[in-house]
């Protein structure tokens, strides 16, 4: 028996010299090569859609065949316009009842519900569906955006690509976002705010793994659009002072907390219209989207600008030349026949409506806020109301400047978004997308931060106050070190065994040690009954890859030896070692002290 209760002497460097910053192989080589054509592919499907939305409108308000732009307020169907959206959505209900229920919602929840729970893998008939499905519900009126469907689209045809291939779960989601991303730059002409929604809302993680190709497909995506629709920006704006000056700053400030106060707002307008429908609804889900277009149709009829995508409304709203009562109309009526709608379970996105409504409140705000220029305000609400609702504060910023390419605009944006970002983190538990992951029954966080497995290394939890058994031991000796002794409080199921030069040789399990003693004879040797070539940690190794090790093995306890030939013992690390790594983190977390303090000495009389 040996007493391990020394420090080992200073572990190998050259561990530590192997270990980096990411944790990148070749292989993202392979996946950013894939994410290229998906870019390609991403960029067609994005003109496809706006192709299908544009022909939906003219059939249904028009009455023609045509592909030409097309804006449902301009229609003369007079008090029949009621009935299209209701149209539009018994075709959607059946649409999803007996092609894919997956249809229905905003496409965001259903991309990250592919991605946590179903292996980043989509059924095939989900990338003909959602975009026809979205295509009908926007063009019979639907208040939606485009998209949260073009997201879901290109994820499908990404994770289909994907699924033709021999790769990993984790290698699927990264094309799966490859292609939603691709899908949303194409629309948007917004490549870099379409990497950080797939970095904030989709990836779950920030590593080169999967930025690289997520990133190539998006600029693959964005200069495909140039011949495919046109060069950007979206909604481009004459230029804004880069000078606002400490009253500007703080109108920023209520812009923020009116974006997030709506962002709230309407986040809870959505989930208690899914509750009606849900809870108070006796007929089959298959009828709500018809129901929900109902609530459309007489929105329209009230507030025809309340139709459709209103892409031409945001351009008119930056542009500053919106009069109040359609500022009114859009948060009104626009707001309320959204929620509304979505909550019935139709298919449709949210970002364009968001833009919309934030622009609205802008317009509005702008009534008492300095005279900055046309559409300053409302650009700046319609950032801030991304990254309230969304929660996802540099998506928010980057994006607004990326439709408008107007980048005197960053530090209103930053303090708009910023104060929006933070009121709705401190008064709502989820955001409008994660809500409904919630409410399947799944749960996921939106904070991103260093594993403290990853900084803490196995010599500094590595137990080593532990008993070693020498291989010439035999059992009756072992009786007596074993039976004899008082059981602690934390008996050690796992021995080492060990040379005289205290080397490892072997391991054996307490249980198999005390059934040897009682059942073998007493003259043999723990040589004979140990485990050799036993699975080690190495004091220099992060307790992270101890886990990892411990996920693929099923064991819960390892020796820790010194790397080299000698391999000699330095102690044991376990699950509660790992346990006390964390309540570290715990620690600094929850307890606070007082690390300076100011002393000043008494004065003299």
């Amino acid at each position: 028996m040996f007493d391990l209760g020394a420090r080992a002497a200073q572990d190998d460097e050259s561990a530590l010299h192997a270990l980096g910053d990411f944790t990148a192989n070749a292989r993202v080589l392979l996946l950013s090569l894939v994410a290229i054509p998906i870019g390609i592919i991403s960029a067609y499907v994005a003109v496809a859609l706006l192709a299908l939305i544009a022909f939906f409108t003219n059939v249904f308000f028009f009455h023609r065949f045509s592909f030409a732009p097309a804006s449902p307020a301009m229609h003369t169907l007079g008090p029949w316009v009621i009935v299209v959206p209701i149209v539009g959505g018994l075709i959607i209900g059946l649409m999803a009842r007996y092609g894919s229920e997956r249809i229905r919602g905003h496409g965001i929840p259903e991309a990250i519900e592919s991605i946590l729970i179903n292996g980043s893998r989509v059924e095939p008939k989900l990338a003909v569906l959602k975009p026809l499905s979205s295509a009908i519900s926007i063009g019979s009126g639907g208040p939606f955006g485009a998209e949260g469907p073009i997201i879901m689209t290109g994820g499908a045809f990404g994770s289909l690509i994907a699924q033709f291939l021999h790769l990993s779960s984790a290698e699927r989601k990264t094309l799966l976002v490859a292609g939603a991303a691709a899908g949303m730059s194409a629309t948007f002409a917004a490549p870099l705010a379409s990497v950080l929604l797939a970095v904030e809302l989709l990836l779950f993680e920030w590593k080169p793994r999967s930025f690289v190709p997520v990133a190539m497909a998006s600029a693959t995506a964005a200069a495909a659009r140039r011949y495919l629709i046109g060069l950007g920006p979206l909604f481009p704006v004459p230029a804004h002072p880069l000078f606002i000056g400490p009253s500007g700053l703080l109108g920023c400030v209520i812009v923020g907390l009116g974006a997030g106060a709506l962002s709230a707002l309407m986040t809870l307008a959505v989930y208690a219209a899914e509750d009606l429908f849900q809870k108070h609804m006796p007929i089959h889900w298959m009828w709500w989207p018809a129901i929900g277009g109902l609530g459309i149709g007489l929105g329209g009829l009230l507030f025809p600008q309340a139709l459709g995508v209103g892409y031409d409304t945001i351009g008119a709203l930056l542009q500053g030349d919106v009069p109040r009562t359609t500022l009114l109309g859009i948060l009104l009526v626009k707001s309320s026949i959204w929620a509304f709608a979505l909550g019935s379970g139709t298919s449709g996105g949210v970002l364009a409506p968001l833009l919309m409504m934030g622009g609205a409140l802008g317009g509005v705000e702008g009534a008492f806020l300095p005279a900055l220029g046309p559409g300053f305000w409302p650009l700046v609400s319609m950032g801030a109301i991304l990254g309230g609702t969304m929660r996802s504060p540099f998506t928010g910023i980057v994006f607004a400047i990326e439709l408008t390419h107007d980048l005197n605009m960053m530090l209103p944006l930053m303090v708009a978004v910023t104060i929006a970002h933070a009121f709705t983190v401190l008064t709502l538990r989820r955001s409008i997308l994660t809500e409904k992951v919630s409410r399947r029954g799944y749960h996921l966080t939106r904070e991103y931060s260093i594993d403290p497995l990853e900084i803490l290394f196995v010599r500094e939890v590595v137990r080593t106050n532990v008993v070693a058994l020498s291989s010439s031991m035999t059992l009756d000796q072992t009786r007596a070190i074993i039976g004899d002794s008082p059981r602690p409080r934390r008996r050690q199921r796992l021995y080492p065994v060990v040379d005289n030069e205290q080397r490892l040789l072997g391991v054996v399990a307490r249980s198999h040690l005390e059934h040897s003693i009682q059942t073998a004879p007493g003259s043999m040797r723990i040589a004979d009954i140990s485990q050799s070539m036993p699975v080690v940690a190495h004091p220099d190794e992060p307790l992270r890859a101890v886990v990892h090790r411990m996920a693929s093995t099923g064991l819960t306890r390892f020796p820790v030896v010194e790397r080299g030939m000698d391999r000699k013992l330095v102690g044991m690390i376990g699950l509660s070692d790992l346990l006390a790594a964390r309540s570290r983190t715990l620690d600094a977390e929850h307890r606070r002290e007082r690390v300076f303090s100011l002393k000043l000495g008494k004065r003299s009389a």
